[in-house]
């Protein structure tokens, strides 16, 4: 598993235009919001941790139909599929589900930071946002597994992937948002959300890859 882990790092930087797209999206999107929404400082701080929670979100989703893909092309993913029991099949997307996460979407919360500096975000407001990016996303990567599992055999099938997933993350965004606004609003909790959402994250570190192993065997069947 540690070289499959290592292996699926090297893939992922070698096609470091997938990475690169993600991170120039991320920016992309929290740069266009002061021009849609003009230059109050202080509503940019309100709405900044949202904001790049969402951004976070939509550049995870670019990445996903890669998940698979590069297995399937050389041919590897039909020997992992048939050389494995589904439960051994799942610790290996599970593996696979965190490389891809450490390689596309870290970089995402190492550049949260200073993307909440340009959204004139407090320092209080950018550290738990970042710390609940870091713990929510790979809840987004692992739901996603299953949505890349089931469109991997699809030529086109990275539309198909994050219109499949979109409405499973939503309470990962809500609880994400909610944790970050509970950190610096006084009346707000933080850490109910943010249990809350760390549980969504283990619960989905099971589910999902087992249901991304049970689709990956259909599709072969």
């Amino acid at each position: 598993m540690g070289a499959l882990f290592i292996r699926d790092i090297r893939l992922g930087l070698r096609a470091g235009g997938g990475v690169l797209i993600g991170i120039l999206f991320f920016l992309a999107v929290i740069a266009v919001i002061p021009f849609g929404v003009g230059p109050d400082l202080k509503l940019l701080a309100r709405i900044g941790p949202a904001m790049l929670w969402i951004g976070a979100l939509l550049a995870t989703l670019l990445g996903l139909d890669r998940l698979f893909q590069a297995d399937r092309d050389d041919g590897s993913l039909d020997l992992l599929i048939m050389a494995q029991e589904r439960h051994m099949l799942a610790l290996t997307i599970l593996v696979k589900c965190l490389s891809h996460w450490t390689v596309s979407v870290l970089p995402l919360v190492i550049a949260s930071p200073l993307l909440g500096l340009f959204m004139n975000m407090e320092p209080p407001a950018i550290g738990a946002t970042t710390l609940t990016l870091l713990v929510g996303t790979p809840a987004i990567t692992l739901i996603g597994a299953v949505g890349a599992a089931v469109a991997v055999s699809l030529p086109r099938g990275g539309l198909l992937v994050s219109v499949i997933i979109l409405p499973l993350t939503i309470p990962v965004l809500i609880f994400g948002v909610s944790a970050s606004y509970g950190a610096v609003e006084d009346p707000a909790p933080f850490l109910a959300p943010f249990l809350i959402l760390a549980a969504i994250t283990l619960f989905f570190a099971v589910l999902g890859p087992l249901a991304a192993a049970a689709a990956l065997k259909s599709s072969t069947d």
